[in-house]
């Protein structure tokens, strides 16, 4: 969505401002990628997954509840991944619209007659 001119100004102006009390954050800020940040949050998120699997594989017999500790990081790890994916998803879809949703379902059903 675009910004008209007065809630542009007010964006510029509020970067000034940033840009001049605090330039390392404002360098940070600019240099940050959140596509990046996921994607080293969902390779995490799959280690830990696997070093809970082999926790809980490992220990399940004699310990129960480092099994369950294991299990635990196994759900939490899981959980992550499917929020990232979503959020993923969700930044794809940002520009849904319901006349291109019908065009498709439209689509679909000329083919599938």
């Amino acid at each position: 969505m675009a910004l008209d001119d007065r809630e542009q100004k007010i964006l510029e102006e509020i970067e000034r401002n940033l840009y001049a009390e605090d330039p390392k954050l404002a360098q940070t800020v600019a240099k940050t990628d959140l596509s990046t940040r996921i994607r080293r949050r969902r390779l995490l998120a799959g280690i830990g997954f696997f070093i809970g699997l082999a926790i809980m594989l490992g220990t399940f017999t004699r310990f129960s509840y480092l099994a369950g500790l294991g299990f635990i990081l196994m759900v939490a790890s899981a959980a992550t991944i499917a929020t990232t994916m979503r959020g993923m998803r969700a930044d794809r879809t940002a520009s849904f619209s319901v006349s291109g949703w019908m065009d498709d379902a439209r689509e679909r059903w000329r083919r599938e007659r």
